[in-house]
């Protein structure tokens, strides 16, 4: 062996020797942390630690239905203030016309945005956004019917509802997707259908804020009416909403912890002082739960009747809020919040107002703000001018989450969208479309000035 072997041979040693410590420092600190018990990120999503994860999402639901009562419900939980007096324009003609309102009222709320939005509408999300854009897309991506093209040439005749059908269900589906995607006329109709949808609930989004804020302004008539004049009240209701406006910018997260307490509130003295006033002028309203008396209202007023509907409409105003809005927050949450909350306080205030009508009908024109106790008026007006400055946030905050689904499909010219929070990806605030919908909100209370020819705009005719 030569010395140059002997020199490799010993630096082939060194080298071993010098390997092993650390691999015998490793496999100790290998074994030390074997005695320390953790719980990898991996185990939180399998589950494997118990309650871990249902722990997490349950708390996490509940902030946000708490959140959600402050952003969602605004608009329909302010329809007490104007409902009564836009659908008795002409007063009211029969003592049974109350009951008959009221179970329109009862029916329209309970079957539309109870029924139809929370417990179905809202399961047909696009990942957890809504709204008529959410709808559109979610088809796009199980029928080729969208008029931009999203997949190659040669896929056009690739589909998975041409293997063996393995029910009925499944081969009506497929014959009607057959048929959506072989029609141009079917695939116009539903963006035409589907930018419609969009438009009204954006021009909710400006009636909505006029409207309500009018409405609560309005209510200091009826202590101070000589001080109180039509202009002062358009003023202070422009005032009103500039600042609403401004407050967005904020994002959805702090604007929804700072608005539901009071919301809370205004639903619970709204529930409360309606339950007063059913005890206290006549409790045999609940007959109205009869559909009996719809029909003895329809064939007493006739043409009346229908154009009242207008009124009775303006109960739901804003429930497009409750699936445009399921993005910024989650389809449980507000299902909590609409069944345990909003949906009793509702049913409470519209039958209180209606006790109180059955024993004074001429105060019809002022429903709400009569129908207070003397000794909670101004607190209750104070709630109610804060709950209508809130119940704009509704639709605002729907209509910036349907404008960011457009602007996805390429339905809307490119703006600026900016997430206002690390948790929830679908709260997001539109620059320019707020300072859109502030001028053009600005724009409706200066035209209008009262909330009865607002009401005309939601669809009512006037005789």
């Amino acid at each position: 062996m030569t010395s140059s072997d002997h020199i490799l041979l010993e630096s082939i040693n060194i080298e071993t020797s010098q390997d092993e410590v650390p691999l015998q420092q490793l496999t100790e600190k290998k074994l030390s942390c074997q005695n320390i018990k953790r719980f990898d990120s991996l185990d939180l999503e399998s589950s494997r630690v118990p309650h871990a994860k249902k722990a997490a999402e349950w708390s996490m639901i509940l902030q946000l239905a708490f959140q959600s009562i402050g952003v969602v419900y605004g608009d329909i939980g302010t329809s007490p203030l104007y409902v009564y007096s836009s659908t008795f324009l002409n007063g009211i003609k029969h003592e049974d016309d109350i009951l008959g309102v009221l179970s329109l009222i009862f029916y329209t709320i309970t079957f539309i945005p109870l029924i139809k939005y929370v417990f179905i509408v809202l399961r047909a999300n696009d990942n957890g956004d809504g709204g008529t854009f959410a709808i559109y897309s979610l088809i796009c991506r199980y029928a080729k019917v969208g008029l931009i093209p999203s997949q190659e040439a040669e896929d056009r005749d690739v589909s998975t509802f041409k293997l063996e059908l393995p029910d009925n269900a499944t081969l009506r589906a497929s014959k009607l997707k057959s048929k959506l995607e072989n029609s141009k006329f079917a695939k116009f109709l539903m963006l035409i259908a589907t930018m419609l949808g969009t438009s009204m609930v954006i021009g909710d989004g400006v009636l909505t804020p006029c409207i309500s804020v009018l409405s609560a302004v309005g209510g200091i008539k009826e202590a101070a009416p000589k001080a109180m004049t039509e202009e002062r009240i358009v003023w202070i209701s422009v005032a009103i909403l500039i600042l609403l406006f401004t407050f967005q910018r904020f994002g959805t997260d702090k604007v929804g912890y700072t608005f539901a307490p009071i919301i809370c509130v205004w639903f619970s003295l709204n529930a409360a002082i309606g339950l007063y006033n059913f005890v206290k002028y006549d409790p045999s309203v609940v007959k109205a739960i009869n559909p009996k008396y719809i029909i003895d209202y329809f064939k007493r007023n006739k043409k009346d009747a229908w154009i009242s509907l207008g009124g009775v409409v303006l109960s739901i105003t804003g429930t497009e809020a409750l699936f445009a809005d399921v993005g910024h927050f989650t389809v449980r949450s507000i299902q909590i919040s609409m069944c345990f909350v909003t949906y009793p306080a509702l049913i409470l205030t519209y039958t209180g107002q209606s006790s109180f009508l059955r024993k004074n009908p001429n105060d019809v024109s002022e429903t709400f703000f009569k129908s207070i106790p003397h000794g909670v008026y101004w607190p209750m007006y104070v709630v109610a001018v804060f709950a209508a400055i809130i119940a704009s946030q509704a639709m605002i905050s729907g209509t910036f989450a349907i404008i960011q689904q457009s602007l996805a499909l390429g339905c809307f010219p490119r703006v600026k969208i900016v997430h206002t929070s690390t948790k929830h990806h679908g709260q997001v605030y539109i620059p320019e479309i707020n300072f859109l919908l502030m001028l053009a909100c600005v724009a409706v209370t200066f035209g209008f000035r009262t909330t009865a020819k607002i009401g005309n705009a939601y669809g009512k005719l006037l005789p």
